[in-house]
């Protein structure tokens, strides 16, 4: 994963005419947009799959289980992969093997087996992984280095835009009628997108981009997996362990909420939606958190971050425990924006947790990377305490996780000085 952020000093001369860059930047920003919107609709895929096989939350939450645990398997495998055959072909191998993934769910429905959904999930989440790690180095090279910024803050708005739209496509697709859920509504909408992946595969693989990757030399990437290990190196960083417990608990508490909110509409007591009018409220809380990226940036370039942040931990603290002991619109829209409070949190403990690393920074960043395989415990472990206490007293568990952020912004963040090089 570190390969991210590998030689991204690129050469000028590397650089396309404008035109060519313009079109380039907007093939890799369908990509942003395309693995926010697949992300997503994992969310619909849970109330869908779990009514379709009649499962407990337990059962359905194993649906992001194995969505982000792939995040965590194939994070270091993609960046050796990606090394050694350059970014663009990593690109077209991360777009075939996520089409591969969607064009899985039509034998799994066939088949009606809920074990080949899971493997269809793993092998998408595969290609996104390989995506993420070749993608976002070409976003920094094409354009001025002093934009970079800019165009990242762009990218990272249409992959919250694809989280926005893909409930709502998701809810009109495949929530038709969940209790009477058919295999034949989910075949449709993941063709669909297998072909589109297909299709930005053949566009990126004629693509004339920046080369880029295939510069991590034999010594280079053993000096990296020995500083990876090394626990006299990058693992001596207080505030960088803390650091990806805290992007541990952010990204499973924001998947968590998203996982159940179908759910938890639903309830009577809450708002009584049907699936299909719970998804579409949905694109509220990924709408917040796309919204509150732009605010929160604006913000924090005149307030300390820690601040920033911990303040955004507290209120989302109170958000969750009002909808957690409350009912009604109260609860609905208490719920729903937390994620305008989630929307700075990942970038802020990220960037928070790399100060200070020097020449381990790249492998900070791989460690802080690997620690979104939170998205896949702390759903499933969710998804027991709705089994067993009802889906409302589960938020508890995300009432911890937004704890543990607060403690991170005003005290786990600061920077402890090395005293071994």
């Amino acid at each position: 994963m570190a390969n991210v952020t590998h030689n991204l000093a690129t050469n000028e001369h590397s650089l396309q005419p404008m035109g060519k860059q313009t079109f380039a930047l907007t093939s890799l920003t369908t990509l942003f947009f395309m693995w926010g919107f697949i992300t997503c609709l994992n969310d619909i895929l849970i109330p869908y799959l779990k009514g379709m096989f009649s499962l407990n939350y337990t059962q359905a939450m194993l649906i992001q289980f194995c969505f982000f645990g792939a995040y965590f398997v194939m994070s270091i495998p993609a960046g050796k992969l990606v090394s050694k055959i350059g970014y663009q072909f990593g690109i077209v191998v991360g777009l075939v093997v996520a089409a591969v993934g969607c064009a899985l769910f039509y034998p799994a429905a066939v088949a009606h087996v809920y074990e080949l959904f899971l493997l269809a999930l793993f092998v998408l989440a595969s290609g996104i992984t390989i995506l993420q790690v070749s993608a976002n180095p070409y976003v920094s090279v094409l354009g001025a280095a002093k934009t970079a910024s800019s165009r990242l803050t762009m990218t990272q708005a249409f992959n919250s835009l694809g989280t926005t739209v893909a409930p709502i496509f998701g809810g009109w697709l495949i929530l038709t009628e969940v209790s009477q859920a058919t295999a034949e509504q989910v075949k449709l909408p993941y063709l669909m997108l297998s072909a589109s992946l297909l299709v930005l595969a053949v566009i990126f693989a004629f693509l004339k981009l920046p080369k880029l990757g295939k510069a991590a030399d034999a010594e280079s990437e053993n000096q990296y997996v020995e500083n990876f290990i090394d626990l006299g190196s990058v693992w001596q960083y207080r505030h960088l362990i803390l650091g990806a417990i805290g992007i541990f608990v952010y990204v499973g508490a924001e998947v968590a909420i998203g996982s159940f909110l179908v759910g938890f509409l639903t309830l009577d007591h809450i708002a009584g939606f049907t699936e299909q009018q719970a998804a579409h409220y949905i694109s509220y809380y990924f709408a917040g958190a796309m919204i509150g990226r732009f605010i929160g940036a604006a913000i924090m370039q005149k307030l300390n971050a820690g601040k920033v942040l911990a303040c955004h931990a507290l209120l989302a603290m109170v958000l969750v425990l009002m909808a957690m002991k409350g009912q009604g619109a109260l609860a609905m829209w208490a719920i729903l924006l937390v994620g305008l409070c989630n929307s700075i949190m990942f970038p802020t403990i990220f960037s928070l947790a790399l100060q200070g690393l020097g020449k381990y920074t790249s492998q900070g960043s791989g460690i802080l990377c690997l620690a979104i395989v939170g998205g896949a415990i702390i759903p499933l472990l969710q998804g027991v305490l709705a089994d067993n206490f009802g889906v409302q007293l589960a938020l508890l568990l995300p009432i911890g996780c937004y704890l543990y952020i607060t403690y991170f912004a005003l005290f786990g963040s600061k920077v402890t000085t090395s005293t071994r090089h």
